[in-house]
């Protein structure tokens, strides 16, 4: 499974994605630049032009996972890269993958990169928030943005517990964010901390 396009979303923010037959689902991936440099969110492998593309905007310094489900290529890339694995502790069984480094509710990664764990998804699901240029959140499997469901919280039967997951999600209404990127749908490119809001107060 290789990803052949890669889109530019914004200056600091690329997408791509492949469908995995294996779960019947289509997995999207992110990079994200920083000042500290350039972190790949839930990756999938790319075609080696479009990993040229994105890794020559920047020095590729970090790959973060977003929960158990989302290793990917992950290894795959630190160790192509020589950089650290982002994670929380519940995403990897022992022994951890090489390079790496937990991380809880409310580390900066990179000192600006916000985890924000949700309790109650998938083991291990954190989200991530980044304030610059109106706010940018890149969620694992909590909220998803695809047919049929449309932007939806993660069905209840793929989550440990639906009820604290809901409360849990409350918590990114505090961080304004203008767009939203997921690890499974179409981004929303504006406007997201109103569409959450919206979901939120429509599914209490």
């Amino acid at each position: 499974m290789l990803a052949a396009e890669i889109h530019q979303l914004q200056p600091e923010i690329w997408i791509w994605q492949a469908f995995d037959p294996s779960v019947k689902a289509e997995l999207f991936s992110t990079a994200l630049t920083t000042p500290a440099g350039l972190y790949f969110v839930d990756p999938i492998p790319l075609l080696e032009p479009q990993l040229r593309q994105v890794s020559n905007a920047a020095p590729i310094v970090g790959i973060i996972v977003t929960n158990s489900n989302h290793p990917r290529s992950a290894t795959a890339y630190s160790g192509r890269f020589s950089v650290a694995i982002f994670a929380h502790a519940h995403t990897f069984r022992d022994p951890k993958p090489a390079r790496f480094t937990e991380v809880k509710n409310a580390v900066a990664i990179g000192d600006e990169l916000e985890v924000i764990e949700i309790d109650g998804a998938v083991a291990g699901e954190i989200a991530l928030y980044h304030p610059s240029n109106g706010g940018t959140l890149i969620v694992g499997d909590a909220l998803i943005n695809f047919e049929p469901y449309g932007f939806t919280l993660l069905p209840r039967k793929y989550c440990l517990n639906e009820k604290r997951m809901r409360s849990s999600l409350r918590q990114l209404l505090r961080r304004p964010a203008e767009r939203m990127l997921f690890a499974h749908g179409t981004p929303i490119p504006s406007r997201a901390t109103v569409r959450l809001r919206q979901l939120l107060e429509s599914d209490s």
